[in-house]
């Protein structure tokens, strides 16, 4: 079976025009954005402050819009007959990916005008978000293949967001409670290691160790993502 964009550009045509339907998942946009405004109003902004909205979106918008698509066909008992269509687990999860992808960009680059963030090294952050952007969206579609519905898609991810969009909160505690120095390996920490190097005038060789990190947390989620979908698409 040959891969073919024609079957991915089908797969995210449905699912942008199911999702302008649906003001409950795009709504979640909004916080985001109310934060980035709010810190945009606020002078001599930190990496870390600009990087607590920046993760704000890989949470709320790339893995919960994620998570609710998958949830939702699911929902809708769609899903089954995508697995059984000629389109094969790349395709399905590409096309729903495009748009998880393209609201997260837009997002992210709305967000960044607010709080006036501009990075030296435009490049290597970029490729540090991309990075990122793979991994909650592999995480979006696990969450999803896990849900039943919206609403519990909804309650599974709260974790994810609380965990990884104020990962940075929980290092001033990590002195006095030593179990809390994981959080500085989590992609979310990862990427604002990156962006602060950037800053600093690092270089892609500098960095390699933290993007390093970030790939590695989006393969173990890829590699749960397809053997959670390949299980649904035995057991349904």
């Amino acid at each position: 079976m040959t891969f073919s964009m024609k079957r991915i550009m089908a797969i995210f045509q449905k699912d942008m025009k199911d999702l302008s339907k649906n003001m409950y998942i795009t709504s979640t946009m909004i916080l985001p954005l109310f934060f980035a405004f709010f810190y945009g109003r606020m002078d001599n902004l930190t990496i870390e402050v600009h990087y607590l909205v920046i993760n704000l979106v890989l949470a709320v918008v790339t893995a919960f819009v994620q998570c609710a698509i998958i949830a939702e066909e699911k929902e809708k008992n769609t899903l089954r007959g995508l697995m059984l269509s000629p389109a094969t687990l790349p395709e399905i999860l590409g096309g729903k990916s495009l748009v998880s992808f393209i609201l997260t960009i837009g997002t992210i680059f709305i967000c960044a005008m607010l709080t006036g963030y501009e990075p030296v090294n435009l490049s290597l952050v970029a490729i540090a978000i991309i990075v990122s952007i793979l991994f909650y969206i592999t995480l979006g579609t696990l969450m999803g293949l896990l849900s039943r519905s919206v609403i519990e898609a909804s309650v599974l991810i709260m974790p994810v967001i609380f965990i990884f969009g104020f990962a940075s909160m929980f290092q001033p505690f990590a002195e006095n409670y030593p179990i809390l120095s994981i959080v500085d390996y989590l992609p979310s920490i990862q990427l604002i290691e990156v962006a602060a190097a950037v800053e600093s005038g690092s270089g892609f060789a500098d960095v390699v160790g933290n993007l390093a990190i970030i790939l590695a947390w989006s393969i173990v989620a890829m590699i749960a993502t397809a053997i959670v979908f390949k299980k649904r698409e035995m057991d349904e």
